[in-house]
């Protein structure tokens, strides 16, 4: 009995490894297709900020080179409309290299409705890898912390490949969205990722494919990534130098604090790029709920619910507050399209110093350009 009791464990835990170790790629055909909605000013030799907004859903992140080619795709719009060109920076949106974390993954993954069902699919699928990751979280959602921490060497490796590459193919600086990593830094001019706290950070490729300076961590996180993602420190804001310009990155809710666009002025910032995500399907219309839990800025007088969302990104966010950095110019691209059920909303926007256009809002992959 002892026998037949342990010989039909092995058995279970044989065919328990052999599934998990399936890793099947299924077909999945890819909307290539994106149009330019805004195209702000007249073409100038001194370049232009290009934001990419990208349509994207669950199964885009099973495949790093299907991800690769709906990107190039889009960038291959651009440069056909003319836009593309050396002093180009072109801005992805936030956590758009953050969902790297589920490439590889099965095909339950990507079918999941819900991302909690997806993350339990990829922990049921990774139990040593995520053995491991959980063994030094720091998150108070040790889970989620886990999760990303037992994929962050090969999600840095992707996301280095990806946008640096991208970089390089079409002869542009590259604000290559966001990735959370745990301690993230460029040694080298390679990716790395230490044993520390994870991050929201966002990493800023040249034309020749290489990052320029280190990745720029999200000072100020929301809410629902506060359980897992460490803030960063407004004073390590940088300021990049760029052949368009001196450029400095502010991720989503970093565009919303005075303390940050006083440090990138000290720097003698002059071009700011926000990749951003807001999350929920027609968010952009409801009422803003403030500062996520943050101290209210003293020069801000609306309250909660007194403003829509995007009338708050608007008047509060770079809209409101370009000038006060010194910058002659900004743009605000946000992710869009339906990754499991978080949703997606923000129609994007260019602010110049003769005030701020805001990109036509509707389906699909969309451009907003602004010359300098």
């Amino acid at each position: 009995m002892r026998k037949l009791t342990f010989l039909i464990l092995v058995t279970l835990f044989a065919a328990y490894a052999g599934w998990a170790e399936r890793r099947p790629v299924g077909h999945y055909l890819s909307d290539l297709r994106s149009q330019v909605v805004l195209n702000q000013g007249a073409p100038s030799a001194r370049g232009n900020l290009l934001g990419v907004q990208p349509e994207l859903y669950a199964p885009d992140y099973q495949n790093v080179e299907r991800l690769r080619l709906k990107l190039a795709a889009y960038l291959e719009k651009a440069r056909s409309e003319g836009l593309l060109g050396p002093r180009t920076v072109v801005v992805f949106p936030e956590h758009i290299g953050t969902w790297l974390v589920a490439a590889g993954e099965k095909p339950e993954v990507y079918q999941a409705r819900h991302l909690t069902e997806a993350m339990q699919w990829m922990a049921v699928s990774n139990p040593v890898k995520l053995a491991r990751g959980w063994l030094i979280a720091k998150g108070r959602d040790r889970f989620t912390d886990a999760l990303f921490r037992m994929k962050a060497v090969d999600m840095a490796h992707d996301y280095q490949t990806l946008f640096g590459g991208l970089a390089r193919q079409f002869g542009v600086t590259l604000v290559a969205g966001s990735i959370v990593l745990p301690n993230p830094k460029v040694e080298d001019g390679v990716l790395v990722t230490g044993n520390g706290s994870l991050y929201n950070a966002s990493l800023v490729f040249g034309s020749d494919g290489r990052p320029l300076g280190q990745p720029q961590r999200k000072v100020f996180p929301i809410d629902d990534e506060k359980p897992f993602i460490r803030a960063g420190h407004s004073d390590n804001l940088q300021v990049l130098d760029t052949p368009a310009g001196r450029l400095g990155v502010l991720i989503c809710a970093d565009s919303w604090y005075p303390i940050n666009y006083a440090v990138l002025a000290s720097e003698k910032v002059e071009l700011l790029a926000v990749p951003a995500f807001l999350t929920g399907n027609g968010q952009w219309q409801q009422p803003w709920r403030g500062y996520n839990g943050a101290r209210t800025p003293s020069d801000v007088q609306f309250k909660p619910g007194e403003l829509s969302e995007g009338q708050a990104w608007q008047q509060l966010a770079l809209g409101g507050r370009l000038a006060a950095s010194g910058a002659q110019a900004g743009i605000a691209v946000f992710l869009r399209g339906q990754l499991w059920d978080l949703g997606s909303s923000g129609p994007g926007l260019v602010v110049d110093r003769g005030g701020q256009q805001l990109a036509e809002d509707g389906p699909g992959a969309r451009l907003i350009n602004l010359w300098l």
